[in-house]
């Protein structure tokens, strides 16, 4: 039994949710949310607490009145027909329904953020199988839930046709320069596997002849800011490196591929690198034409780029990688914490005996693990 709190969150918004759960209606909800579009409605779910009732913001009480008494039970049913807020006890007609709920949300956070990092040996979730899990709860849940299924068919099919590509050419040769993509920026890109330690120095970047090595360093990047899929979720994904020559400043960037990056990725969504000099004021809005930014080019097993600036920089300059048009234009500041936490649970799942079923697509990358 789990209590629930019913109330209106503002006019057309019906609210049920335990003490302090997430709500999709949260100002900025984190990476460790759960979410689920579901008929009437969204359910949330921390991805950390394994408990099964989730939180409801309803839109269409109406329509939401078919499934609510399976989640919540007959008590909470009764309340949200009645409209009479306050403190109820959640007692889930259906036990196995509000079970494969969550595991339904569960599968598609994965699709969106499991932290694929081949320098953490973490090994990223076969797409396939998690659409075919996904397709089963659905089915499952299909008085729930409506329609998600197709786009998401659709999606997959779109990573498929990409897979497809020829990768004989091993990604190919690109510029590392800012401009147009030179010809080998469209070559195919091909499936990466070996261990965590045989990519490792491409976190580092490459040194160069072309001036003083003044500055360098390493960090991470924000997940919101880049689709999953082309970028490594490790936290010492991203190295730069500053070097001087003849009064001019430039600024390295080299960024580890995911290790499920894979076919062409097409030019919309390859990342981007804002450089920030340390008296440069803050951005408002990324953008691939804004000062001191850069595309990034894949070389290998790395997206690269430079940026030239003015001046000898006093203090490490800030790196954001973005891609155009993805995450929300005022994202949280800092999710370090979250991040790593994600990892751990990701680890974990891959390695310990975990409080319910893992995914089709977890057991398989738990037995490649040994040789990712």
């Amino acid at each position: 039994m789990t209590v629930v709190h019913l109330r209106r969150a503002e006019p057309g918004l019906l609210v049920i949710a335990p003490e302090r759960a997430p709500l999709v209606i949260d100002a900025a909800p984190g990476l460790d949310v759960l979410v689920l579009e579901v008929v009437g409605g969204h359910l949330s779910w921390s991805l950390f607490d394994e408990e099964s009732v989730p939180a409801a913001v309803l839109d269409d009480v109406e329509a939401a009145q078919d499934w609510v008494w399976a989640v919540y039970g007959e008590e909470v049913a009764a309340a949200v027909a009645d409209d009479r807020p306050g403190p109820l006890t959640a007692v889930p007609a259906r036990l196995a329904s509000a079970a494969a709920l969550r595991r339904l949300a569960y599968a598609h956070w994965a699709s969106r953020w499991w932290p694929a990092s081949t320098l953490d040996g973490i090994p990223a979730l076969d797409p396939r199988l998690l659409v075919e899990e996904i397709e089963t709860l659905s089915e499952q849940c299909e008085m729930m839930v409506d329609g998600e299924i197709d786009e998401l068919s659709r999606e997959l099919d779109a990573d498929a046709s990409l897979g497809t590509a020829d990768t004989s050419d091993g990604g190919g040769t690109a510029s590392g320069t800012g401009g147009s993509s030179s010809e080998g920026d469209s070559a195919p890109i091909g499936r990466i596997t070996g261990r965590a330690e045989d990519y490792a120095l491409a976190a580092g970047g490459a040194d160069t002849s072309d001036g003083l090595i003044v500055a360098r360093g390493s960090g991470g990047w924000n997940w919101r800011r880049c689709p999953p899929g082309i970028l490594d979720a490790g936290e010492n994904a991203v190295s730069w490196q500053v070097t001087r020559a003849a009064g001019v400043s430039t600024v390295r960037v080299s960024v580890v591929a995911s290790p499920d990056c894979r076919g062409i990725v097409p030019e919309h969504l390859r990342p981007h690198a804002w450089v920030r000099p340390a008296d440069a004021p803050p951005a408002r809005t990324l953008s691939p034409d804004a000062e001191f930014t850069t595309p990034l080019h894949r070389q290998g097993d790395a997206w690269t780029g430079s940026v030239r600036i003015s001046g000898t920089p006093e203090s490490s300059p800030e790196i954001t990688v973005f891609v155009p048009g993805v995450g929300p234009a005022d994202p949280p500041e800092d999710e370090l914490t979250t991040r790593n936490r994600i990892r751990r649970f990701a680890r974990a799942r891959l390695t310990e005996p975990t409080g319910d079923q893992r995914l089709t697509a977890e057991t398989a990358a738990a037995e490649t693990d040994e040789d990712f």
